[in-house]
């Protein structure tokens, strides 16, 4: 299957040269799946996502009341809803999500035909999360619109000279250009401490856009096409997180980098908003 080359365009056709990276748990949707954590009386207790970013640096640690106990540790493989074996829950749990903070800016890039990554503390096989965004697709999940996906994928195949597809093929190509960064597959610590994973997992994304960015500049020059010529300061991607610890690391580590492109943006609490 032949790559394509897609981003989103301004208003006068030229691409816009923007990006997007996505946490997933409260950020692009609330999952119903649980972190398993053990009582003082030994049973194991639920945790929603959200309530983990609040409470996971104190757990093990100190104890402390949640849902009318006190929570002393994990539970015995506490993420095993969030590993691969639980892949396939993973697929049912998506279509039964709610929409996050930062859902609307994941519909605008998959309708746009923008490339993005996913980069999430869970551990499910990268695979499993490109097919749950698959089936967004193919079902409309929250306003998602595969008529205006296929739409402007025409257009940049248009604009990169190459050849026509079948939908399915353009939207199959478009999900494979896309990243997924599930930091805990094959990686325990992952989950407990994805900081510092994160980070790396969006330096690969940096250099990846980069490349995509010069050769869309490659293409241009060859066209004559001056008018869409890369400019490098308009290149920028967004990463989101409802976390404030995988924010302040992100940020940190990026906003003095003299070539930096990246903007976080905070969707704690449920609203979001660019940490400067």
């Amino acid at each position: 299957m032949k790559r394509l080359f897609t981003e989103g365009f301004v208003k006068e056709g030229s691409p816009d040269l923007k990006y997007y990276a996505f946490d997933w748990d409260d950020n692009i949707v609330h999952m119903p799946t649980k972190i398993l954590l053990k009582d003082v009386n030994g049973r194991e207790v639920g945790m929603s996502t959200d309530d983990f970013a609040e409470f996971r640096h104190i757990i093990g640690r100190e104890p402390f009341g949640y849902e009318g106990t006190t929570i002393v540790d994990y539970a015995e493989e506490p993420f095993r809803n969030f590993r691969t074996q639980g892949d396939k829950d993973f697929l049912v749990d998506a279509m039964r999500a709610r929409t996050g903070p930062a859902f609307d800016d994941f519909r605008e890039a998959i309708n746009n035909g923008s490339i993005f990554a996913i980069i999430t503390a869970r551990g499910h096989n990268p695979e499993t999360i490109k097919q749950a965004i698959y089936n967004y697709i193919i079902e409309g999940f929250g306003g998602i619109d595969k008529d205006e996906l296929v739409k402007n994928l025409r257009k940049y195949r248009s604009f990169a000279g190459e050849g026509d597809m079948s939908d399915e093929e353009l939207i199959k190509s478009y999900l494979e250009l896309n990243k997924y960064h599930p930091v805990s597959f094959g990686d325990e610590q992952g989950a407990v401490n994805p900081e510092e994973a994160k980070v790396e997992a969006m330096e690969n994304f940096v250099n990846y856009i980069k490349g995509m960015a010069a050769v869309l500049n490659k293409k241009a020059f060859l066209k004559k096409d001056i008018a869409n010529k890369f400019n490098p300061h308009k290149l920028s991607i967004g990463f989101s997180d409802d976390d404030p610890k995988n924010i302040e690391v992100m940020k940190k580590h990026f906003e003095n980098k003299p070539d930096n492109i990246v903007k976080t943006y905070s969707t704690a609490g449920g609203l979001k908003r660019e940490v400067k």
